[in-house]
């Protein structure tokens, strides 16, 4: 973690990522991608998602969340920063001169040989499944359907625990504390998401936000009541509900929003503490 002279106000209270273990080059033009942005506007133009607008200008890194190329060894020749995501990238090389982005994990250096398999060594950035993997081992990049890629525990710091075996299914405890059942089919990484003090990160001024394109929060209680729920009052009042609400009228704050009859409740064994 990076921390700064309290020359400003602002400086005072900032904290930034340490970027020093990463190699000094330019992003792999083969892998980079725009994509437009639609900055909270849906197809009719209209703000549908608050808060969302400006930000600087990044290309989109590809980055192979699945196992393309299986028991194929590969060299990792650089660690990367992606602005897209909290958690740093990796450059993987073939021999076949094939390069791909992955998420780095915690540890990985560069000139390590990692490789995709069905059964693999238990070596941080291997990746295998799940049901080959011993209890207790840390995992990231989870697949929730077999062969659909990796879909969970990829943000910075974060790693699911292999807790039992049960019947083809594994039990894996999820970085939110819930436990969940995934078949032994799907595939995962060894490892932990790199750059796990990035929950440290204090962005100490309101402009570095602008640049990441997030846009003033302004409270209810603040607004009028044509505009929210909470608003009205001469000078600051209490919201007068029993319960807090959404903009839109529906109650906010501890309200359980999960569909009841969803498919994926009967694999949740555990749900997450409070």
């Amino acid at each position: 973690m990076k921390t700064y002279k309290p020359t400003t106000p602002a400086r005072r209270g900032m904290t930034g990522i340490d970027f020093s273990q990463l190699t000094k080059k330019s992003p792999e033009k083969s892998l980079l991608k725009y994509v437009k942005r639609d900055v909270g506007r849906g197809s009719s133009g209209r703000i549908t998602v608050r808060h969302k607008g400006g930000g600087v200008k990044k290309l989109y890194r590809i980055i192979e969340f699945s196992q393309t190329k299986m028991n194929s060894p590969a060299k990792v020749t650089a660690l990367e920063y992606d602005p897209n995501r909290t958690g740093f990238i990796a450059l993987i090389e073939y021999s076949d001169k094939t390069k791909q982005y992955i998420i780095a994990p915690q540890g990985l250096e560069v000139g390590q040989e990692i490789i995709f398999s069905e059964v693999a060594p238990l070596t941080v950035g291997n990746r295998m499944k799940l049901k080959n993997i011993p209890v207790g081992t840390a995992v990231y990049n989870v697949e929730l359907e077999p062969g659909k890629g990796g879909l969970i525990v990829r943000s910075a710091g974060s790693s699911a625990q292999i807790l039992a075996f049960d019947e083809g299914y594994i039990n894996l405890k999820m970085p939110s504390t819930e436990v969940r059942k995934f078949s032994g089919e799907c595939f995962a990484s060894i490892g932990m998401v790199s750059n796990p003090e990035n929950r440290f990160y204090r962005v100490g001024k309101a402009g570095k936000n602008r640049h990441k394109g997030i846009r003033p929060t302004v409270r209810g209680s603040a607004m009028n009541p044509v505009d929210h729920p909470h608003g009205g009052g001469e000078g600051r009042q209490p919201i007068g509900l029993k319960h807090p609400k959404t903009p839109w009228g529906k109650p906010a704050l501890g309200v359980k929003t999960r569909n009841k009859k969803k498919w994926s409740s009967k694999l949740i064994i555990q749900r997450r503490k409070k």
